[in-house]
């Protein structure tokens, strides 16, 4: 379902036991918590230890960040040291 995925998460600084977001009553579309794929990726990026805003490709001239033109953000609700972000 593109409005409403799930991806499960276990270890490498990830809080144990928790539930982000949630859908409607039909679990059609996220109501709650939703996050992007490019914050995402920056989450995921952020738990290997890589800065997201350094990761980037060149092409014809111009670099091109992994996570897309738009600033992502961290998750940082995920994260069991939330003051590390």
């Amino acid at each position: 379902n593109k409005n409403a995925m799930v991806a499960w998460l276990a270890g490498g600084g990830v809080r144990g036991g928790l539930v982000h977001g949630a859908t409607d009553e039909l679990g059609f579309a996220a109501v709650d918590g939703r996050v992007g794929i490019p914050d995402f990726h920056a989450t995921l990026l952020h738990l290997l230890g890589l800065g997201h805003e350094d990761l980037y490709v060149e092409r014809a001239g111009l670099r091109e960040r992994l996570t897309g033109v738009v600033e992502p953000r961290v998750v940082s609700e995920i994260l069991q040291d939330r003051a590390a972000v």
